[in-house]
């Protein structure tokens, strides 16, 4: 090896080094300072500060990917992505050359349509509710925040996008259409959140452990960031998210082996019935009572929801 292959090894590792760490920084850091504000702010507070500052984290994760695989965007339009769209897709959101058809009339009906309908399940059906059974008015006021923000106002800014030319595609693909427990969570259920466990969890787990332990690791992991986002705001039922994530993992094994093959869990009647007993059933212990009872009501009575 000559002087000069020995003068450049060094600097090529601790080149790499550096990217790998500016890609972390947000990720520790912001989480970290929200943590410190924890005793300071009303526990819903807490909760979107600390989902807020996980998501800019991760968000700058996939960003910085992106530019080190040379990805060439303006400065405004890196902005753009990390504050004003909430999908993890930034190759396509940066990429200019790619060809975006433009939304239909019908795109934009059933947007609003949507966002209407989680509009009318927060600040309507809950406060109906609210008389008969607080919980009841606190499980209505999330199905709307899921309906008002997933399902409508981020597919709305999805067509904002589109419509400038800008390749964002919903967050939510027709989540109700899907067959299968694994199609569910791999091609339907929040692409962004599924994106970045993919990317980050799947994908390097996948290469030393296999393709069941990169799954299990990536619903790991999904439930971990839950944990920290439901239980910790709420002060109590710590391991009850990050169980129901272990349970959605354990689900896909089971569509996969081959007695769920031979049930057909993996489409049709069969799949949707398997799909519906695994992701729906086990809700209660994602969203638990402490968490709607400390968290969801007292930030619905703040919003003039209640």
């Amino acid at each position: 090896m000559s002087r000069t292959e020995i003068s450049e090894a060094p600097t090529i590792h601790t080149s790499r080094f550096v990217q790998r760490t500016v890609a972390w920084i947000p990720l520790l850091v912001l989480p970290a300072l929200a943590l410190t504000l924890k005793l300071s702010l009303p526990p819903w507070a807490f909760m979107w500060l600390l989902a807020g500052a996980i998501f800019l984290g991760c968000k700058w994760q996939t960003l910085w990917d992106a530019l080190l695989e040379g990805q060439r965007t303006r400065p405004a339009i890196s902005a753009a992505y990390l504050f004003a769209w909430p999908g993890m897709d930034a190759d396509a959101f940066l990429d200019s050359r790619r060809e975006v058809t433009a939304p239909g009339v019908q795109d934009w009906l059933w947007a609003i349509g949507k966002t209407l309908l989680g509009a009318a399940l927060f600040w309507g059906a809950a406060r109906i509710a609210v008389q008969a059974s607080p919980l009841v008015a606190g499980w209505l006021g999330m199905i709307g925040l899921i309906f008002l923000l997933h399902f409508g106002s981020f597919h709305l800014l999805a067509l904002l996008w589109q419509s400038a030319g800008v390749d964002a595609q919903p967050i939510m693909q027709s989540p109700h259409r899907a067959e299968s427990l694994s199609e569910f969570w791999g091609a339907r259920w929040n692409l962004g959140f599924r994106r970045l466990t993919h990317d980050l969890v799947f994908a390097p787990l996948r290469k030393h452990v296999g393709m069941t332990g990169g799954m299990l690791g990536a619903f790991l992991v999904s439930g971990l960031i839950h944990d920290l986002v439901i239980s910790l705001p709420a002060g109590a039922s710590y391991g009850l998210p990050t169980s129901y994530f272990l349970v959605q993992g354990l689900g896909v094994m089971t569509e996969r082996s081959r007695i769920g093959k031979r049930l057909g869990l993996g489409r049709g009647l069969p799949g949707r019935l398997f799909l519906a007993a695994i992701s729906t059933f086990p809700v209660p212990i994602l969203f638990h009572r402490p968490f709607v009872e400390n968290v969801i009501l007292p930030f619905m009575r703040a919003a003039g929801a209640l």
